[in-house]
């Protein structure tokens, strides 16, 4: 599927994070809205890092910013993409802006403080009185910059996914666009920046919106026509809270470390505010953006469903090719995430069983506990498997199926399920029963792999060694058996 070729369209788009922590789904989501407008219309994409915060910004926060991106496909590599731009480059623009504010009678210094503010209103709540407006002050050291809003009149915002929230100006008090040191505070930055970069949408989530009419009157009163809005759903729980990095799992590499593919990922979360409708959800990226429509995205918080994204990852997982699979599978096959030496494991053997287990984990951490008994000189010790299945009569019967393969031939998945089974009808056992003893003695869990083609690549050798062990550990503890 094509597009039209980047740069065809006058749309310009951005995304502008700040490198303060790590990379959270909100500011994914957002990503890729951005990323699908400017690949649907033959636009461009701007990546502004707004990296003025000294005193939190780190440059391993802006790595994690790009890297991420790039695991989302959104990369420098892509035509679409332009940047990274950084907004403290932007400095002199900035303070030039300020100036022309103040020059056109549209912004006054103030040396007022909160205490003053409070002393004069008799309120620790109220906005700024505007006492500094006409008293003509110059800039000093410590006199902050504040914008003249309108007395009267509204600010309408035209939002394509709000419709048009409107804000009476008188209930928007003169806001500091310039600090008592002289420096821009973020709003004017954010303005100027986008006028600078001729963004013509920008699409951010609702937590921005707020600050939507402000930003407007800037756009105005520096002689530009505001971009077109769009503020996204906020994503909330299960308890319906907005997203919390205190509370809640958000960091995007948290979820790519415990096995979510990117690709999934993608297509998750480009439902969350959006539906392609026909009841579609499993769609590759590129159908979900010749789909995607900005102007019906849903205003209502959009739930960000972990138990859903897992079962997307699922899917994604199941669909991968063999070798794609595999691969994926290798960060956790060794240190620190497999539990085995690392010169117990055989890619052979894992290439065995990867069929086996690409149908069965719904994320690729899962992986490891599935495999483990292959490369584990011993099976992991879970006692409550051992004590659901080692119930009488299971040493009679781990004795009775270790007897017969011993000599079994050929040793294959079919020949094993058969003597287990007629292990098991002589003890009046159903299969699921009679297998769950030789399941635990061999891999120490009650749930995992087929067994039957489990027993055929490990082995013999190690089969008959570990229903020895399990077959002394009875032994040793007559109760249990």
């Amino acid at each position: 599927m094509t597009f039209p070729a980047p740069g065809t369209s006058p749309i310009r788009v951005r995304f502008a994070p700040s490198p303060t922590g790590m990379f959270h789904v909100g500011s994914a989501r957002s990503t890729l809205f951005n990323w699908a407008v400017a690949k649907q219309s033959g636009g461009i994409f701007v990546l502004r890092v707004e990296d003025t915060d000294a005193a939190r910004n780190r440059p391993e926060w802006t790595d994690g910013i790009l890297s991420a991106m790039a695991a989302l496909g959104v990369h420098e590599g892509d035509p679409t993409f332009e940047g990274p731009y950084f907004q403290s480059a932007n400095r002199g623009l900035h303070e030039q802006a300020a100036a022309r504010l103040f020059d056109a009678g549209r912004a006054y210094y103030c040396d007022c403080t909160r205490d003053d503010v409070v002393a004069r209103t008799g309120s620790q709540h109220a906005g700024y009185d505007g006492f500094c407006r006409d008293r003509g002050l110059a800039y000093e050291p410590g006199r902050a910059l504040r914008f003249r809003t309108p007395d009267e009149g509204e600010t309408t915002v035209v939002d394509v996914i709000r419709g048009n929230p409107t804000f009476p100006n008188s209930a928007i008090e003169d806001f500091v666009v310039a600090r008592g040191d002289g420096s821009p505070v973020f709003l004017l930055a954010n303005v100027v920046d986008d006028m600078d970069e001729r963004i013509t949408h920008v699409i951010r989530g609702e937590e921005h919106l707020p600050n939507t009419p402000k930003q407007q009157l800037l756009w105005e009163a520096l002689g530009a026509e505001p971009p077109v809005w769009a503020h996204l759903p906020v994503l909330v729980n299960e308890k319906r809270q907005k997203l919390s990095k205190r509370r809640d799992k958000v960091a995007l590499e948290d979820f790519f470390a415990e096995g979510i593919l990117p690709s999934a990922m993608v297509n998750y979360l480009m439902l969350l505010g959006w539906a392609p409708g026909n009841d579609e959800e499993i769609l590759p990226f590129d159908e979900l953006v010749t789909r995607f429509r900005l102007d019906e995205v849903n205003s209502a918080p959009a739930f960000f469903d972990i138990k859903k994204l897992t079962a997307f990852n699922g899917e994604y997982i199941r669909a991968l090719p063999a070798r794609e699979f595999a691969a994926a599978c290798a960060p956790w096959l060794v240190a620190p995430a497999a539990p085995w030496a690392p010169e117990a494991f055989d890619q052979a053997t894992f290439d065995a069983v990867a069929p086996l287990t690409q149908t069965r984990v719904a994320l690729l951490s899962e992986i490891t506990k599935n495999v483990d008994f292959l490369f584990l000189d011993e099976p992991v010790d879970d006692e409550a498997s051992w004590a659901k299945a080692m119930k009488p009569p299971a040493a009679e019967l781990l004795a009775e199926v270790r007897e017969a393969f011993a000599t079994l031939e050929p040793w294959e998945a079919e020949p094993l399920k058969g003597t287990v089974e007629r292990v098991g009808l002589a003890h009046e056992l159903k299969l699921g029963k009679a297998q769950a003893p030789v399941r635990v003695a061999v891999t120490g869990r009650t749930i995992g792999l087929p067994l039957f083609e489990s027993l055929a690549v490990l082995g013999r050798e190690r089969t008959l060694a570990r229903v020895d062990a399990a077959i002394a550990r009875l032994a040793s503890t007559p109760a249990a058996s």
